[in-house]
Formats: structure tokens, sequence, C-alpha cells
């Protein structure tokens, strides 16, 4: 009868010990999880067709957040001209020469043009508006893919910063579309983007 007890005793320890361990490793799953999103990983959701068609409405993403500077051709997410975050793509980076358009209407950058065919939305012009920017050292040209959809760095122009954005502005680079499932991409560097100099 002691000895039933004492058994007894010793599997309620346990089913106690097992329920602490597993409530501590939940809530360490947890805290890693959240300094993962708040310093490594974050997702985010499209709200509009300015990126179509690499992203369209309700797509999401997972954005790198250590993915380091920005390269002209990568998809990032910043906080944009009205501090709400914002995803478009890198055209330019700091001491670039952007223009709009050479006589084949296709954007140049120091001089080459882009081959935009890969990730511009079907039938958009590369740019409705002519331009002609260099960019500041610690800034960015940025615009949608979907450029007649697209309030980018065109559309600021007339403002204060010029349309352009700090460096430090952006929360991260976009690595994957993964909403919705059938949709799934691995997001890479265009090869256009790999010519200029």
């Amino acid at each position: 009868m002691a000895d039933t007890k004492k058994a007894e005793g010793v599997q309620q320890k346990k089913k106690k010990g097992g329920f602490r361990e597993t409530l501590l490793l939940l809530a360490l799953g947890v805290a890693i999880a959240l300094v993962l999103q708040q310093f490594a990983v974050g997702s985010f959701y499209i709200p509009s067709e300015s990126m179509q068609n690499t992203l369209e409405i309700n797509d999401r993403v997972f954005v790198n957040k250590l993915a380091g500077k920005p390269e002209r051709g990568d998809i990032v997410v910043f906080k944009g001209w009205n501090g709400d975050d914002t995803i478009k793509r890198v055209i330019g980076v700091g001491g670039d020469k952007v223009v709009c358009c050479d006589s084949k209407r296709r954007i140049t950058v120091n001089g080459t043009p882009l081959d935009e065919s890969s990730y511009l939305y079907p039938g958009d012009y590369p740019s409705g508006e002519e331009f002609k920017v260099t960019v500041p050292p610690g800034k960015l040209w940025l615009m949608g893919d979907h450029r007649s959809a697209s309030a980018d760095s065109r559309s600021h122009m007339a403002e204060p910063g010029k349309g352009f954005i700090s460096e430090d502005a952006v929360v991260g680079k976009a690595v994957m579309r993964y909403w919705p499932l059938g949709r799934g991409l691995i997001f890479t560097r265009p090869d256009t983007f790999d010519k200029v100099k």
C-alpha cells in the first residue's frame, strides 16, 4: 500500500514537471518568435496594385531585416513618404544617375538601359513622365513594378526630399512571397541590374 502511494506521488510530480516544462518551452518559443520578428524577419501585407504582377493585393511577403545595404533591383519595405510601411523596387542607389527615358523608352541607370520586361507590369511604360535625377549618397530612388499605378519616387519629386528615401528608412528586403501558398516565390535580383556600373 505504501509503495502504491509512493508511486502515485512520483507520477504526480512527473505530471507537474512535464506541464511546467511544456509551459516553459512554449513561453521560450513565443519569446524567440517575437525577437525574430522585431530584429530579423518580418511579414508584410501588400495593400495596393503598385507592385503588380510581382505582388498582388493581399499577398504576403517575408522581409529580412538583417539583409544589409539595399542594392539596385531589390524589393524593399521602408518607411514611406507619409511614414507608413511601403514596398517598392530599388532602381537607383547613392551616386546613380537615373533617367527616363532613352530613345527606346527605357529607364537608364548611369547610362545603362534597363531591360525591365521580367518584372514590369504588362503593357506599362517604364514611366509615363520623364525625369533625370542623381541619387544623393545614402539615399534610394524607388519605383513600383506597376508604374502607372504606383505613387513612388516620381510622385514626390516636388517635395523637400525630392522623391528620395534614406537607406536608414529601409525596414528590410523582401525575400519571399509566402501567401497565397499557390503563388509562393523566392525573390531574386533581376539580371539587368548586373550590367549597371
